[in-house]
């Protein structure tokens, strides 16, 4: 959403708005907005203080101008306290002299934050990459969530010396870097039915705020729709509204799905109106770790981005051709429907058993688990692990100068899913009862094969990853330095990536060793 580059303690500087950016005359601070239709950015002084908002438009009011106005102090008191209360994602960056500047982040968060310093100045980028100059090595406890695939969202990254700033938390920066988290976000339980509850009509209503809170129905946004329930749920009800508007693009997977899958988004685009344009991006022909992967070829990409990196770059640079500006999705959609721990007990971070702990993991990784929870952000009023998903998902897009919009993400649409009795949360019934609301057959709302990029990631695995790990084993890895790696027990488990000897529950997940390798050896060299 921004980057910045602020240096606390100066004097009353006169800020001034470029046209690309805030800064002080001096250009020791700036504050740098993503350019895009779905943004505005405002600031503000009362001639001492200046604050600075970036932030998600909302429907149905123009932008605002980029000037700097002139407030009074209570003015500015008041302001801010507005711009705190904005319902879509913001960032609100604070200055004043003699005192450490602020940066504080919305709950409804689409977009990352990533900091770091120096000692004297702060510096911010929705790109991790920008930030790869302040990193000091690798941090060994997001490492290991990583390597077992149990993430956490906290402050923390895989560097040492970049931290995210989490949902509703306040960096605050005067020399050294200090990120508090705010209170935690209270929740809905499940509640019983009304007789006469209207489920469906109260979902499509709700979806239909969340989605009308942004300027959105445009014909510019095309709707990421893969054929699955969330994704179909969303994109079918934004073309009931809009017959003939909107443009759709998907990722085509392999294996049993495929078919099922292009039958499945057939069905979805006969059945309501949507624009004629339909990209499918083949991900078996763009496939990670493939000649022309970033990660191969040394790029510096933010290991947080979409593990299936090759393919999401590919449609992404697709939809970006098309003209499109503003990419809406189903992500969140799982969350939303959630099984609670009551209702469906499973294992936390805290759990692990030995069990779980994959053979390709060194030696100091279970010490690092014990401390694995230490840190994390308190509950949001969003599930975190959708956040870290946003997280992972919009890189790739504004890249492509593509803006994301999630509706299952947005505060209404979850508030209604925490409340939903268990029969319309298990299976995704919310979802499948409204598809088959419209018509949809037994295909749609009940598919017989599973969808999903397994195949992709067998392929990749089979094929392009042998050599790939042979010259890792060859030339060394900081994962193996730092003892997070155990390259024997890598070397052995690789022996499996070959055609008729590959089985998914055992081998696919060694894929995030190479992600963690290739992604830091490009970050800290």
């Amino acid at each position: 959403m921004l980057r910045l580059q602020l240096t606390p303690y100066s004097e009353n500087p006169t800020w001034h708005w470029s046209g690309v950016c805030y800064s002080t005359p001096d250009t020791r601070s700036r504050v740098e907005p993503f350019d895009h239709p779905m943004v505005e950015h405002l600031a503000a002084s009362d001639g001492r203080r200046t604050l600075f908002v970036v932030r998600e438009r909302v429907a149905d009011r123009p932008a605002c101008g980029p000037a700097v106005r002139d407030l009074t102090p209570a003015e500015y008191d008041q302001a801010r306290d507005t711009f705190t209360r904005w319902p879509t994602d913001y960032v609100v960056v604070e200055t004043e002299p003699e005192r450490p500047v602020r940066v504080t982040a919305g709950a409804a968060r689409t977009t990352p934050l990533y900091l770091a310093t120096d000692g004297s100045t702060l510096f911010g980028s929705w790109d991790m990459a920008d930030l790869r100059v302040h990193a000091t090595g690798l941090n060994p406890k997001e490492v290991s969530r990583l390597l077992i695939y149990r993430p956490r969202y906290s402050s923390e990254t895989l560097y040492r010396g970049v931290h995210r700033l989490t949902e509703r938390a306040v960096a605050h920066f005067g020399g050294s870097l200090w990120i508090s988290y705010p209170e935690p976000a209270l929740h809905r339980q499940p509640r019983d039915l009304a007789p006469d509850a209207d489920v469906l009509g109260t979902f499509i209503t709700t979806m239909d705020t969340a989605m009308d809170r942004r300027p959105w129905a445009d014909g510019s946004t095309l709707f990421h729709l893969t054929g699955g329930f969330d994704s179909g749920t969303v994109a079918t009800r934004a073309a009931e509204r809009h017959p003939g508007l909107f443009p759709t693009a998907t990722l085509l997977i392999g294996g049993p799905g495929r078919e099922q899958q292009i039958r499945r988004r057939a069905e979805m685009r006969d059945r309501v109106q949507f624009a004629d344009t339909d990209l499918v991006v083949d991900a078996m022909r763009y496939l990670p770790l493939s000649s022309d992967c970033p990660w191969v070829n040394g790029l510096v990409v933010n290991p947080m981005e979409e593990p299936l990196h090759r393919p999401f770059v590919e449609m992404a640079r697709s939809i970006a051709a098309t003209g499109a500006r503003t990419v809406v999705t189903g992500l969140g959609g799982d969350e939303m429907v959630a099984l609670t721990q009551e209702e469906e007990p499973h294992k936390g971070l805290g759990e692990i058993t030995d069990a779980q702990i994959l053979p390709w993991v060194g030696p100091r990784v279970p010490s690092m688990l014990e401390f694995a929870d230490d840190g994390i952000a308190p509950p949001a009023l969003i599930n975190s692990m959708t956040l870290l998903t946003l997280e992972t998902t919009a890189p790739v897009l504004l890249k492509h100068e593509l803006w994301p919009v999630h509706p299952f993400a947005d505060p209404s649409m979850v508030a209604l899913g925490e409340q939903l009795p268990f029969a319309w949360r298990e299976l995704k019934q919310l979802q499948r009862r409204r598809l088959a609301a419209l018509g949809m057959s037994e295909d749609v709302v009940y598919p017989v094969e599973r969808e999903s990029f397994a195949e992709v990631t067998e392929e990749t695995l089979t094929t392009h990853a042998p050599k790939l790990f042979a010259r890792m084993l060859a030339e060394g890895s900081m994962l193996f330095e730092e003892g997070l790696v155990d390259p024997d027990g890598l070397r052995a488990a690789v022996e499996h990536l070959a055609p008729g000897r590959y089985v998914e529950e055992r081998d696919a997940k060694i894929l995030e060793v190479l992600s963690l390798h290739m992604s830091a050896t490009a970050f800290l060299h």
